[in-house]
């Protein structure tokens, strides 16, 4: 799988990325893309958003902005006319029941190319028991050597069931199509000390879906990305003796330098087919 080949293509097409994501993340949302190569719209109104979306090569929902559910649903059915691919981000979805009354209507309505979220939000939407606590994974629902195997089959089942690739993010992460399951080992601990690596991360798949045909390896290329420069944020804050605010800007920063050769040689994953 040549992931650095859709960096490539990322900065080659700069694509237009619409997000409908929460106030606490826009801004962290907006210059992952634009560190990416990409450009982003914030539009969410729903008075513009299907004409907004008209002019974009891919769209972001993310259930962080609750509010913005209407919006997801019109902007989402009209990318999908459109052919354009929809990224979801499930943000907390099993946490109360106008969480998941809503991610319900947004699987009824829209078909979406890439579902990336924690590993408590993706048992949720596989049917499993969770105990996820608000946007956080919980321990025991978090990915580890010890229940890897189930992971893999969880995501494959989920993705042949909704038609979809599931990214499924963690000290491990696990990305399927149904057919092709890859699993990766980048990043670092400090990632999750920081509002809202997720949203970057859900913003930065559709940036990379947005200039790919094929979602699976788009997932797979974004997810390597953001550990890796996860991994070269956090070899600075350690040389530097810095904290989760600087990490935070060096993360983008990261984005914004890192090469093809990079993302090739430190990537670390694996693939497993069924």
């Amino acid at each position: 799988m040549d992931i650095e080949k859709v960096l490539s293509a990322v900065r080659s097409s700069k694509p237009l990325v619409q997000c409908i994501t929460n106030f606490v993340t826009v801004n962290d949302c907006a210059n992952i893309i634009l560190a990416a190569g990409g450009s982003p719209t914030m539009a969410s109104h729903p008075m513009e958003v299907e004409e907004a979306v008209s002019n974009v090569q891919a769209l972001v929902c993310n259930m962080g902005a609750i509010d913005s559910i209407e919006s997801m649903i019109l902007a989402g059915k009209q990318a999908n006319r459109l052919g354009r691919p929809v990224i979801l981000d499930p943000v907390g979805c099993g946490g109360t029941q106008l969480r998941r009354d809503a991610v319900k209507r947004l699987l009824d309505r829209i078909h979406f190319a890439v579902i990336r979220g924690n590993a408590s939000e993706i048992r949720y939407l596989a049917g499993q028991q969770t105990t996820g606590s608000g946007v956080d994974v919980s321990c025991v629902d978090e990915i580890t050597e010890v229940n890897l195997q189930s992971a893999i089959t969880m995501a494959a089942e989920l993705s042949e069931k909704l038609g979809t690739v599931i990214a499924i993010s963690g000290k491990i992460d696990v990305i399927s199509n149904g057919n092709e399951t890859c699993v990766l080992y980048n990043g670092c601990p400090t990632m999750a000390r920081i509002t809202g690596s997720g949203c970057m991360l859900t913003s930065l798949m559709g940036a990379f879906c947005g200039a790919c045909d094929d979602p699976f390896p788009a997932a797979c290329s974004a997810m390597a990305a953001i550990g890796i420069c996860g991994e070269t944020a956090e070899e600075k804050r350690l040389l530097n003796g810095t904290g989760n605010a600087t990490f935070r800007n060096d993360l983008i920063d990261a984005v914004f330098n890192l090469t093809e050769q990079q993302l090739r040689k430190g990537a670390k994953y694996e693939v497993f087919k069924r």
